[in-house]
């Protein structure tokens, strides 16, 4: 670095360290973690929040403000992924698939501490990545067009082998399903309506914090209705003797949470090879940071040793993984906001509307005249991340203590704030519809062994692929497939997808093992299934005949390479005589629930009856409003499901009440569905608001 560059350094750590910017930074941090906390709120609604606090401020202070939040965030987003299985938002989704299996085996602490380090770890090396790179990474940047993004599209979802485990079929079943998914609403080509039967809701296309809190927080509640535990069973990681006897910092913190630490040092090439994936990535714009944080997994599952045997069984290492991609990305992310005004994000367009407010215009600018302030922001993104771990640490004690609390006074707070974190998709209806229809379906998919991860990935990067295709063709020809980078990503991607069957043909001895192995039929009930699925693709595909020809090639190619992949794998199930793909014990996604003292007849019994809870929700949410049913839903869960004291019932309804209140309605200002009582009675919506 030049002495211009360095002056700019120190000059803007000198105006971060000022104690007002530290408050301000401060204050960012702490409601960064708390709304990365509450499953389905975001950092997008929490930079609203503040963004018009900022008017007054000066530049340097406001975006120490919105950048402390928007880097917190995901510090505080495997919180509720770790501890009870409900993703803070869909980023944190890949962290669950390891996180949350730990905290069932008494290992919350471990799994917050290795959580928290390697998010501050990821952070620091984003930043630093960011303050290197800003004046040399322009060319590069311009470099990458439409085929490169498509390529790194495709990459990520060569993972879907990867994060399919022991049942590659099954796993691109379902990635295929998540890409027609993501094709539902207009095409952005010849705006033909694609699957949307003429609702209103689809018009727009399905929103993913729905599906995300589907797929994964209601299937983890059902197992705890079912299971009627708390979260760690008998293996309570801490007891309150034990933290009596513990002096100084042991007292303050979780056991495990030094154990978390010591994973860290211990796979430190890991988390440095994942910042850089974090970090590189979350530079290019349109990439989130789900998609960064399943392919950071999928790296992770692919080059650490043993790694398909023990990833998604509770692997510290994929939690590591995941949280240090997820927060190396922001320092990332913010180099094609600062020096194009591309901002690749909805909290980056945001804060880049924050920049323009205060006469900050992204470009040339800001790499010269107000390069003070862009290294102001490098800074802002360090502390941030050391703030932020700072504090989850001293606190991880309560937040691991949540896994030992019976199930009757986690899961019906958790259900109203996974309720209102649904609605955040769309504000209508049927988002609420969409979260029940994905949760009913994540947990047959969970207890019929079959891996959720592909059809999230499928989600999220197909309506990216089919875009950048269209986009390459039409603006290169064919001649995009032979520009370098995308022909070493799409190997890196043809990599990825034949290993796995590469290693299965040697398992069986060869090719001529694999077709050795069959035998007369024999039905197993996970079948139907499989016959289900090819019904539903079979449907979808006969919708596409009458559509464009642009708009229908490919869900059309997406549907038929469904139908293929299932019934491969229904073929390979009902006539193999062993067959390892459906042996629980040799799958390492998505394992179903531990219920050996229970009948199947007392597990569907159960399930019902948690997804009629729901059902019952819903229906007074119809009736008198989301506010109103809040504490009325508490109480009876509470009192018919597990006879909570009339007083831990009321403290409980009425807290949680008051939260909703204050932050969705007050501070959020979220426009509720109406109501039918609200219909017949008007005066009541100035009384009540959600009516």
């Amino acid at each position: 670095m030049d002495a211009n560059v360095l002056g700019a350094v120190g000059a803007a750590l000198v105006t971060l360290l000022e104690p007002h910017r530290l408050l301000f930074l401060f204050g960012g941090v702490t409601i960064g973690l708390a709304v990365g906390i509450i499953p389905g709120i975001g950092g997008v609604a929490g930079v609203a929040i503040l963004l018009p606090f900022t008017f007054a401020m000066d530049p340097a202070t406001a975006i120490a403000l919105l950048l402390g939040l928007l880097s917190a965030v995901t510090i505080g987003d495997p919180i509720s992924a770790i501890v009870l299985g409900a993703p803070g938002s869909a980023a944190s989704a890949a962290t669950t698939l390891d996180g949350f299996p730990m905290t069932k085996r008494g290992e919350a602490g471990r799994a917050l501490g290795a959580a928290y380090f390697s998010a501050m770890l990821g952070g620091l090396f984003g930043a630093l990545l960011m303050g290197v790179a800003i004046p040399v990474i322009k060319p590069a940047i311009l470099y990458v067009g439409s085929p490169e993004l498509l390529a790194m599209a495709v990459l990520g979802l060569s993972l879907v082998a990867v994060l399919s485990g022991r049942t590659p079929l099954r796993g691109l079943t379902v990635a295929c399903f998540g890409v027609m998914l993501a094709m539902i609403g207009p095409d952005t080509q010849t705006a033909t309506d694609r699957w949307t039967w003429d609702l209103d809701y689809l018009l727009d296309g399905l929103p993913l914090v729905p599906l995300t809190l589907g797929l994964f927080a209601l299937p983890e509640l059902c197992d705890l209705a079912v299971s009627r535990t708390c979260l760690v069973g008998d293996a309570v990681p801490t007891s309150s003797s034990d933290l009596a006897q513990r002096r100084g910092w042991r007292r303050v913190l979780q056991p495990g949470l030094l154990d978390g630490l010591r994973d860290c040092f211990r796979h430190w090439f890991l988390i440095l090879r994942c910042s850089w994936i974090g970090a590189v990535v979350g530079a290019v714009p349109g990439i989130s940071v789900s998609v960064i944080e399943w392919i950071s997994y999928g790296h992770a599952l692919k080059t650490e040793k043993d790694a398909s045997k023990t990833f998604g069984k509770g692997d510290v290492r994929g939690v590591i993984a995941a949280e240090s991609a997820a927060n190396s990305r922001e320092g990332g992310a913010l180099v094609p906001a600062i020096v194009f005004g591309v901002p690749g994000s909805a909290g980056m367009a945001l804060l880049q509307g924050a920049f323009l407010m205060h006469g900050l215009v992204p470009g040339p600018e800001m790499l010269t005249k107000h390069l003070d302030l862009t290294y102001a922001m490098i800074w802002s993104v360090a502390l941030a991340n050391i703030l932020g771990s700072g504090l989850c640490f001293l606190f991880s004690g309560h937040f691991a203590k949540l896994a030992t609390l019976r199930y009757t006074l986690i899961l019906p707070v958790v259900l109203c704030f996974v309720f209102v974190g649904a609605f955040e998709g769309q504000r209508s209806w049927g988002d609420l519809v969409s979260l029940f229809v994905f949760g009913v379906l994540g947990s047959i998919l969970k207890h019929a062994k079959w891996p959720r991860p592909p059809l999230v990935l499928g989600f999220i990067l197909g309506s990216i692929v089919e875009r950048y295709m269209f986009i390459s063709i039409e603006r290169y020809g064919m001649d995009w497939i032979t520009r370098p980078v995308v022909a070493a990503l799409f190997l890196l991607a043809a990599f990825a997808i034949l290993g796995p069957l590469y290693q299965d043909v040697r398992a069986h001895g060869g090719i001529r093992g694999m077709l050795s192995g069959f035998s007369k039929p024999h039905w197993r009930a996970t079948n139907w299934l499989h016959v289900v699925m090819l019904c539903a693709f079979a449907f979808l595909v006969s919708q596409t005949i009458e559509w464009n020809f642009a708009a229908k090639i490919i869900p059309m190619i997406v549907g038929i390479a469904a139908i293929s992949f299932c019934s491969i794998a229904l073929l390979n199930e009902v006539f193999r005589s062993t067959v390892t793909t459906g042996n629980p014990d040799k799958i390492h996604m998505d394992v179903g629930g531990n219920f050996e003292n229970l009948s199947q007849r007392t597990v569907l019994l159960r399930s019902a009856i948690f997804f009629g809870w729901i059902l019952l929700f819903m229906t007074s949410m119809a009736l008198i409003g989301l506010i109103p049913t809040v504490p009325l839903f508490i109480v009876a869960y509470m009192r018919l499901e597990g006879r909570e004291s009339w007083r831990t019932t009321a403290m409980l309804s009425i807290g949680t009440t008051l939260f909703v209140y204050l932050v969705f309605d007050r501070l959020l200002l979220i426009p509720w569905p109406g109501s039918f009582v609200g219909d017949w009675i008007p005066v009541l919506k100035g009384v009540i608001p959600s009516m």
